[in-house]
């Protein structure tokens, strides 16, 4: 009976989506998922050196049985780094995470296929150089060109990776299609390979399955969001069809759903709580033609914005616009007017088209088409509810998914041709960027709004 591995990447996805955990949540994710038997734990990328290997020495002293794996960054500097604070660990791993599609490799990176190609074989070879286990993730590896995908994989086994990761981050593969990458990736490939499904459209458990029926050695799972592969539910299905698959994991089927309402219950906010403290942040803040670039800035900080000097006083003047109309302005209204004035940059993606589908008894679809440097791209996805089903075409679109922080609407102006506004607010790496859009379709401002705080994001990169 084959022995599937399962390498937990909850800590490494939480950064990757704004989340902020403490310490003690860090530590105490690391030690449960060692207790239930993962494989792996996956670290977040070191973003700050002093504060991320304090915690991450912590973790790798901590954990007693499972691999402590790192995303070793993009130059010889930042894979020293990595490897130096989890050097310590049973099992030390070093991740060298690179695009796969076209797309991901020219947005992040602004690299060809040949290029990133050569850059992927550098890394591993640093990596290598300096801890026996390394590991090649191919992020967006659905939409790569086939031809390219396998001959990454082949490179970064061939220079030294003992494992491989191919990632729907798209989330836009069947059970059958995973099957057959799979299948292509074990003829060329002497490394072990593992699958990171993603829950977008319900098939993340089916697809496991798909490529472990065919030969895939692990799958990646997280447990504290649906996005992506459940560890729970991935142990029910050993549990249940274990025997059939002819395989096992080394997961405690037993305890696994114990152990992880355990973990989920020490770190999850209560609901109530948070709904106070976004109530509290909207009361808090209250300024008037009187206020100084000093309060502004106070204002935009504690909505979560890391304005500049000269935005804040793009800020402080259209405030003084607006207060000229109205006593005072509230956080709702500084929102709308960062948006607006603030992180103004070139447009690097534009709406060429959007058809949107829903009702009461279908599901709402969305099918959006982007342009960028004259190029169209199309996205297609489904939704709970229409702008829902708009969002994800563009995460598909753009392969990358983007904590959305707030989404506001609200009529402009009134009768049955309303112009409506509304309001995106999206957070990168722990950045906040807005973006608004208004037009008399509420579907189409909000994915204007997306598009312009998308565009700032990019920007920003």
């Amino acid at each position: 009976m084959k022995s599937i591995k399962v390498s937990d990447f909850t800590l490494r996805s939480a950064a990757g989506n704004g989340i902020t955990l403490s310490f003690r949540d860090k530590t105490n994710i690391a030690r449960i998922l060692d207790k239930i038997g993962v494989d792996a734990i996956e670290l977040a990328p070191i973003k700050s050196i002093k504060e991320d290997t304090v915690v991450n020495r912590t973790i790798a002293g901590l954990v007693k049985n499972a691999a402590v794996k790192i995303p070793v960054g993009f130059t010889a500097e930042s894979v020293e780094t990595a490897f130096a604070s989890i050097s310590s660990a049973n099992k030390p791993c070093l991740q060298v995470v690179v695009p796969a599609s076209t797309v991901q490799m020219e947005y992040m990176y602004h690299l060809k296929a040949p290029a990133m190609l050569e850059k992927a074989v550098e890394l591993v070879k640093l990596a290598k150089e300096k801890c026996e286990r390394v590991e090649l993730i191919a992020c967006d590896a659905s939409r790569a060109d086939r031809t390219f995908l396998l001959e990454l994989l082949k490179a970064a086994a061939d220079y030294g990776a003992l494992a491989v990761t191919i990632c729907d981050d798209a989330g836009i593969m069947m059970p059958e299609e995973v099957a057959a990458l799979v299948r292509e990736i074990k003829e060329v490939c002497k490394a072990c390979v593992l699958v990171e499904t993603s829950n977008a459209i319900s098939m993340a458990a089916a697809n496991a399955v798909a490529a472990i029926s065919v030969g895939a050695d692990g799958v990646k799972t997280s447990v504290a969001d649906n996005i992506y592969l459940n560890a729970g539910s991935f142990a029910d299905i050993i549990r249940t069809k274990g025997v059939d698959l002819g395989v096992s994991t080394g997961l405690n089927i037993a305890g696994v759903h114990r152990d992880i309402d355990e973990l989920l219950r020490n770190i999850n906010v209560d609901e109530e709580d948070v709904d106070a403290a976004v109530d509290n942040a909207y009361n808090k803040v209250r300024l008037t033609k009187e206020s100084t670039l000093a309060d502004v800035t106070e204002a935009t900080k504690s909505l979560g914005y890391e304005l500049s000097v000269e935005d804040n006083g793009r800020v402080l003047e259209e405030l003084r616009r607006v207060a000229n109309k109205k006593l005072s302005v509230g956080s709702k209204e500084l929102d709308a007017i960062v948006a607006s004035v603030a992180q103004q940059v070139p447009s690097t993606y534009h709406v060429e088209s959007y058809v949107i589908n829903s009702g009461n008894i279908i599901t709402a679809t969305a099918n959006i088409v982007l342009s960028k440097n004259g190029e169209k791209f199309c996205g297609i996805s489904t939704g709970d509810g229409p702008i829902n089903a708009a969002f994800l075409a563009i995460e598909q679109i753009v392969g990358h998914h983007y904590e959305l922080d707030d989404f506001q609407i609200q009529s402009v102006t009134e009768g049955h041709e309303a112009v409506g506004s509304a309001l995106v607010k999206l957070r990168d790496g722990g950045v906040l960027y807005s973006g608004r859009g208004i037009s008399t379709d509420i579907v189409g401002a909000s994915i204007r709004a997306y598009i312009n705080a998308l565009n700032k994001i990019v920007h920003g990169n």
